[in-house]
Order: structure tokens, then C-alpha cells, then sequence
């Protein structure tokens, strides 16, 4: 898990979503918002219902996300709040990490 100050609060998250861009990939949604008075990516991971019912998996697709934003978290530009959304189960390691790739590329 993320240390509190590079997860994105609720506050954060909900001024991501009425304001923010998005990219989208197949199997996941990053909807973003460039602010100067943060100084560090704030980045969280929202799997919903949709994916699937069971929160146990729910869990650990988040979990899943954040272990791999951490090997990237230093290319993230320094004044990113975003959110990951989960669009379908998808618990292939190197597919999600490829796509929070291409979206990092797409950032920058």
C-alpha cells in the first residue's frame, strides 16, 4: 500500500471527477487533474461493483494497482491527482502494468 500522502483523498478524487481529463484503456480508466500546490503524484485506485461483487477481489485488484504504481511512481509528474478506475477483472500483472505504462507515456 501507499503511504497516505500519495493516495488521493476523497476531496481529491471528487474534484478529479468534476473537473478532471481521462484516458482510457482497455481495462482501465486514469482520470487526472494537474495541481501546483501538491508536490507529489496523489494517486488512488477505485475498483467498483461492476468488476466484480465480491470486495475480497475488489481488494485485491486495488492492491494489485498500487504495487505496480509504485515501481513508476517517481515518473509521475510531481503535480498529478489521479484515479485509476477498473473497468473488468483483470488480474494479469503484466497487462495492467503495461497499460498504467502507456498511460504514463500519454501524461508526459
Amino acid at each position: 500500500m501507499l503511504p497516505k500522502k500519495n493516495r488521493a483523498s476523497k476531496k481529491d478524487v471528487d474534484e478529479v471527477f468534476k473537473n478532471g481529463s481521462f484516458i482510457n484503456s482497455p481495462n482501465l480508466t486514469f482520470k487526472f487533474l494537474i495541481k501546483k500546490e501538491i508536490f507529489g503524484p496523489r494517486i488512488s485506485f477505485i475498483s467498483p461493483k461492476s468488476v466484480n461483487k465480491k470486495a475480497v477481489i475488489r481488494n485485491k485488484l486495488r492492491r494489485i494497482g498500487y504495487n505496480i504504481f509504485k515501481k513508476y511512481q517517481k515518473a509521475f509528474p510531481s503535480e498529478l491527482v489521479g484515479v485509476f478506475i477498473f473497468k473488468k477483472y483483470q488480474d494479469d500483472v503484466l497487462i495492467l502494468e503495461n497499460e498504467i505504462k502507456t498511460i504514463l507515456s500519454k501524461i508526459n
